[in-house]
């Protein structure tokens, strides 16, 4: 309530103000119980949104009106974002939007897309951002295709929150020697498509001796992989560390694969957004801070069992 100046009142504006008083605060009970709601929807996460949100006035006006944020998202790289038994959007990305939704007084509404369209549909406004485990890099900073070298749109703005590595899996028992990228020569490997498992297995292939060739076979996405490696159609597979560390210990109830080697290649994860959109990408960097800052995020963290990669501040394309 904004404050007033004092003045003179007779007996009966007393009464009539009194009452009206009593009108207001009963209308702010109910607008107060009203605020304290949950929507869920069918492909993404839930996000209570009160009028106590702290960051909400930091939001482009469009996204505030909206009261969503639509998040491009590989809905299936266990353990950071992923459908379980009820068909429900979990994960580290999907805790930590929750998370950030309740500064910004947003829901975050994950939509379900292949990893190598994501960016498309951020510039085709498809999405407000993408949140699937994406490395930062300078070539996505830059709009660059990794394979060619060739500029193929605008690039994006990261905020940074989270670094992982690159792991190789095999089948358990059956690592047929590889510890390091080298001993795949002569192999196969499985990869995602579009990913920096995939980028290293492409580099390593060009290092390999003629008579011993690395073939690589991607997919659109890595439980596919996962699935032709457990079937015997590979030697070995490739993702980043908490994800082959999580199908390690989850596929099979733990019988299928092991991590073999060290990861390589650290590097942040990022939440992509538009160059354009630096509203919205500040919004988001002081939520994260926020939630970083409050201990929400090292609880989501260790949830999942990733600490390791954990980050102390929220960064702006940190990656490299």
């Amino acid at each position: 309530m904004t404050a007033r100046s004092t003045r003179r009142t007779t007996a009966a504006q007393s009464r009539i103000a009194a009452v009206g008083a009593i009108a207001v605060a009963g209308a702010l009970l109910l607008t107060g119980c009203g605020d304290q709601t949950k929507d869920k929807d069918n492909g993404g996460s839930d996000t209570t949104e009160t009028s106590a949100a702290p960051l909400a006035a930091q939001l482009p006006k469009a996204i505030r009106d909206a009261g969503v944020i639509k998040v491009g998202s590989d809905i299936a790289y266990a353990p950071v974002e992923f459908k379980d038994d009820s068909g429900k959007t979990v994960g580290i990305d999907p805790d930590l939007a929750d998370a950030m939704g309740k500064q910004l007084g947003v829901k975050f509404q994950f939509e379900n897309g292949t990893f190598d369209t994501l960016l498309t549909g951020l510039r085709s406004k498809r999405y407000d951002i993408a949140m699937s485990a994406m490395t930062d890099t300078k070539d996505r900073q830059e709009g660059i295709d990794s394979d060619t070298g060739k500029k193929v749109g605008e690039g994006v703005d990261f905020i940074d929150y989270f670094t992982a590595g690159v792991s190789i899996y095999t089948k358990q028992g059956d690592d047929q020697g590889i510890k390091t990228w080298d001993d795949l020569c002569g192999k196969k490997i499985v990869v995602q498509r579009n990913t920096v498992s995939n980028d290293l297995a492409k580099a390593q292939a060009k290092k390999c001796p003629a008579n011993k060739k690395l073939s690589i076979e991607a997919f659109d996405n890595d439980q596919q992989a996962q699935t032709r490696l457990r079937a015997g159609g590979a030697d070995a597979g490739s993702s980043d560390f908490p994800v082959a560390a999580y199908a390690a210990k989850t596929s099979g109830g733990g019988k299928d694969f092991e991590v073999v080697g060290e990861q390589v290649e650290a590097a942040p994860y990022g939440i992509a957004v538009a160059k354009s959109n630096t509203e919205l990408r500040d919004a988001l960097k002081a939520a994260l801070d926020a939630v970083i800052k409050n201990g929400e995020y090292d609880k989501i963290i260790a949830k999942w069992g990733v600490e390791a990669g954990a980050v102390k501040e929220a960064t702006v394309n940190g990656g490299k």
